[in-house]
């Protein structure tokens, strides 16, 4: 019997058939592992990292007047005026007026409270949107 498996061992080594097989499955392999590597940085670091991009801009946008903000270099003011990309925004006591551009915010700290005008507007939207009845 173990005749057998030399000569079977000797004739694989004369066609170099085991070689290539071999040589196939390591290439197989290799790719597989690249294709594993690249899901996994997709899954940890691409995705996660445009999703955070695409809150950021989100929130961005969606400053309003009245807003309280703190901008990347820590000053945290009051939105007074909005222009494109520009914000202007009061900060402190003595109501310093500082203009920022709107990639230098950080995050909304505070949404600006509804005013009396905006709250009975909102309410008679509201009420306009609701579908009626009919008996």
């Amino acid at each position: 019997m173990s005749k057998v498996f030399s000569l079977v061992w000797a004739l694989e080594d004369a066609t170099g058939a085991g070689e290539q097989a071999a040589g196939y499955g390591q290439f197989i392999g290799m790719i597989g592992m690249i294709v594993v590597l690249v899901v996994v940085f997709y899954f940890f670091l691409y995705r996660p990292q445009k999703k955070q991009e695409r809150e950021t801009t989100e929130m961005r946008n969606s400053i309003e007047l009245g807003d309280v903000i703190s901008t990347v270099g820590g000053i945290i003011g009051v939105v007074v005026r909005i222009k494109d990309d520009m914000l202007l925004i009061e900060t402190g006591a003595d109501r310093t007026r500082l203009q920022v551009m709107r990639w230098a915010v950080r995050g909304v700290e505070e949404k600006a409270r509804p005013t009396a005008e905006t709250a009975s507007a909102e309410k008679s939207a509201e009420k306009s949107e609701k579908p009626k009845l009919k008996k």
